[in-house]
């Protein structure tokens, strides 16, 4: 196989008849579509249909397309028409606003937006200000022409072909777009088919439920292409749901879930029922769970939380999973690496630590090739793409320690990202917004505890002209208001702090060391409002 597209049309025709996709009740209502199931079939027919339809409008090879369709069938649908092309899909976050829209757009150069009805104006507005000739079309419509050829028309489609661009959070600034090929997509398949220990794959029984958004690696590349490899049915929620997720669970016959750290501590939260273990649940997979509630919600629900580590630019080619025991559950253990992947736990000056002692997790594929599965590279960022290989290892930025068995645990990310609900977030990207603000000077953005969503975003402030306690509060909202209307809501700040001044550097660097130790004392002071019931997902 060398391509998603055969890979997914092979998996189909074994077994047509079967359920690839199934819709549960709650997603149903959310999206306004039917309740049911997709067979391998069916979605072939239409897959084989959209495929014609793009090829016959001039898509091709090299061509990018945006897909801004949320968790629908017709991502998939559409995904696997265009990579049967050689196109690549550009997934958007359908929280994405004007700003986030823009840039994107600007980047990647799609020449198409298959997009929701309620949401082309905004694209195409978006595309207008990137200067890029954009076309948008509704997932059910007609295909428009494509405004030129495709760039790699006279090469062959295969493995080392774009499959997709993916955007991660940026740490430093801008989000960066990793290039990720065919060969990223089927690895990651392959690698999740062949777990073994406490994770093994029922070739063609598995039901695998996740409400993770299809712009993000794990809902794309993992479950989505376990079931292209192994066969049996994806049960791709629209979110989570805490009050509807056992019952979806149960109706769909799960039987193996994708979670994020938080959802464990929603779930533990409700009170305990009877029907707690009436589910055909095997295993979890995912990341992040509180050490606290990781034993309680394994013997609760009875089933394993099997924690593991990816990246979006590693993908399974460096994937690093517990699924042996010992686990060492509510330890941050996520497990010992396998002989494709080869680790090493850095200091700052690159000189490896000692077992016990906390260093950057650098990661390379083993043999002759250290870049063998990962992404391609950032797009347009080859200066980026060194230095995240600087000295032939991939650096992760984040902060792991190794036990005297070779056993991995998380302890902190190094890069300045706040982590909320298990979404990425810039600080730089959101401080940028926060500054166009007319009132605000300089911001700074750092991550406070949440004791519901990991971290919260906070915001201290520098104003132009100073406000006083009567006008905090009314600007603090507005401030929040200006955000939402140009990032996606998790983004925005749930504190907005009115300092004086930032910790600075002495060529006026914000000092992030300083500045994320106060942000852990700064919630409940008079200066700093909670604006936390501001952010609401936006329809």
């Amino acid at each position: 196989m060398n391509t998603v597209f055969e890979r997914f049309l092979a998996t189909a025709r074994q077994a047509p008849a079967a359920d690839f996709l199934q819709i549960d009740a709650v997603t149903a209502e959310a999206y306004g579509i039917a309740a049911g199931t997709v067979s391998w079939g069916e979605a072939e027919a239409e897959v084989l249909r959209l495929r014609a339809a793009y090829q016959a409008a001039g898509y091709g090879h090299g061509h990018r397309v945006g897909l801004l369709l949320e968790n629908r069938p017709a991502f998939l649908h559409h995904w696997f028409a265009l990579n049967a092309l050689g196109a690549s899909v550009v997934p958007i976050n359908a929280e994405m606003r004007s700003a986030e829209l823009e840039y994107l757009i600007g980047h990647s150069e799609i020449c198409l937006a298959v997009t929701l009805g309620t949401r082309e104006r905004d694209l195409q507005e978006a595309a207008r200000a990137a200067g890029i000739r954009c076309a948008t079309m509704p997932p059910d419509g007609d295909v428009p022409a494509a405004a030129s050829p495709a760039p790699a028309a006279a090469q062959a489609i295969g493995l080392a072909s774009e499959c997709a661009l993916l955007y991660t959070s940026g740490t430093t600034g801008r989000p960066k777009g990793c290039r990720l090929d065919n060969a990223y997509f089927l690895r990651a398949g392959q690698w999740y088919a062949g777990l073994d220990g406490v994770c093994s794959v029922r070739p063609g029984r598995e039901r695998i439920i996740t409400p993770l958004p299809l712009n993000h690696v794990n809902a794309m590349a993992f479950s989505t292409m376990v079931v292209l490899t192994a066969g049996g049915c994806l049960v791709q929620l629209d979110r989570f749901h805490p009050k509807s997720w056992w019952q979806s669970v149960r109706d769909s016959g799960a039987t193996i879930v994708h979670y994020l750290g938080v959802m464990p501590a929603m779930l533990l939260a409700a009170p305990a029922a009877a029907a707690d273990r009436d589910h055909q649940v095997r295993w979890g997979f995912g990341a992040g769970v509180d050490r606290k509630n990781h034993g309680p919600f394994e013997e609760r629900f009875g089933f394993p939380l099997v924690e593991a580590w990816a990246m979006t630019e590693t993908g399974a080619a460096a994937c690093i999973m517990a699924n042996h025991e010992p686990r060492h559950i509510g330890s941050s253990c996520f497990g010992r690496p396998e002989a494709f992947v080869e680790v090493r736990l850095v200091d700052d000056a690159g000189a490896p630590v000692a077992p016990g002692t906390p260093g950057e997790l650098l990661v390379r594929s083993s043999g002759a090739d250290p870049r063998r599965h990962f992404f391609a590279g950032y797009l347009k960022d080859e200066e980026a793409t060194r230095e995240a290989w600087a000295d032939g290892w991939f650096h992760t930025g984040d902060v792991v320690r190794a036990d005297d068995e070779g056993r991995l645990y998380f302890v902190d990310r190094k890069k300045n990202v706040i982590r909320r609900s298990g979404e990425n977030i810039s600080a730089v990207e959101v401080e940028s917004v926060l500054n166009q603000h007319p009132r605000v000077k300089t911001s700074a953005v750092a991550a406070t505890p949440d004791a519901l969503r990991g971290d919260e975003v906070l915001a201290c402030i520098v104003l132009r002209e100073p406000a006083d306690a009567t006008e905090r509060e009314p600007l603090a909202a507005d401030i929040v208001r200006h955000a939402l209307a140009q990032l996606a809501y998790y983004k925005a700040p749930g504190y907005v702090c009115f300092v004086e001044a930032l910790p600075l550097t002495a060529s006026q660097k914000i000092q992030r060391g300083e500045l994320r130790a106060l942000a852990q004392s700064l919630p409940g002071q008079p200066n700093c409002i909670d604006v936390r019931a501001m952010k609401k997902r936006q329809s």
